[in-house]
């Protein structure tokens, strides 16, 4: 195997495993938010208790890490919201010059993002603000807000570069091809599945 076949395989590897803990940091994070505002009206309306007092902490933080790490997630999946009503109406070759020019804007406005978004954060390091109730330091939560960012920049130029490569089909995420270039076989198989 040569060096440029291991490093790929590399990539690949690291691309899964970073996919995979996005996917559990999501998940994670939503199951979360649900443990925490069910178990809140379960202990003040049935027992009476205010024991779950730290809930609105707890899921703030948790819809921060999911807000901000679902950017690249759904990046990579191409499922972002999107209005496409020029873009489903271009011929190919205009939707792959849309694609690639969406993605690499997009790229460059996260990375604007990010660098802002860290600078809050160390404003927030700097005045050491913690939360009331857990005592956590406020920038441990926001910090997931610049890297969030940064991770969705990198999968948009991914984006960008898989549509520069790949010729003969437009990629709206690294994992998913357009609709409109897929044929009829490869539709009736998402639907059936």
């Amino acid at each position: 195997m040569n060096i440029l076949g291991f490093f790929k395989k590399s990539l690949d590897i690291v691309d899964k495993a970073v996919m995979k803990l996005e996917e559990f940091i999501l998940s994670f994070s939503v199951i979360l938010i649900s443990i925490m505002i069910i178990g809140n009206v379960i202990a003040r309306e049935i027992f009476g208790s205010n024991i779950f007092i730290f809930h609105l902490e707890v899921s703030k933080f948790a819809i921060v890490i999911a807000t901000f790490m679902g950017i690249a997630y759904v990046a990579r999946k191409g499922r972002h919201i999107s209005m496409s009503a020029f873009y489903d109406f271009a011929p190919f070759k205009g939707r792959k010059i849309m694609m690639i020019a969406i993605n690499f804007i997009t790229a460059i406005a996260m990375f604007f993002l990010a660098y802002h978004s860290y600078l809050y954060v160390l404003s927030e390091a700097k005045y050491g603000a913690v939360t009331s109730n857990l005592q956590v330091p406020v920038w441990v939560m926001v910090m997931f807000i610049p890297l969030g960012f940064l991770m969705a920049g990198i999968q948009y130029l991914r984006n960008t570069w898989i549509n520069i490569r790949v010729k003969d089909k437009v990629y709206l995420g690294i994992d998913a091809v357009d609709y409109n270039d897929k044929d009829k076989k490869e539709l009736a198989d998402e639907i059936h599945v």
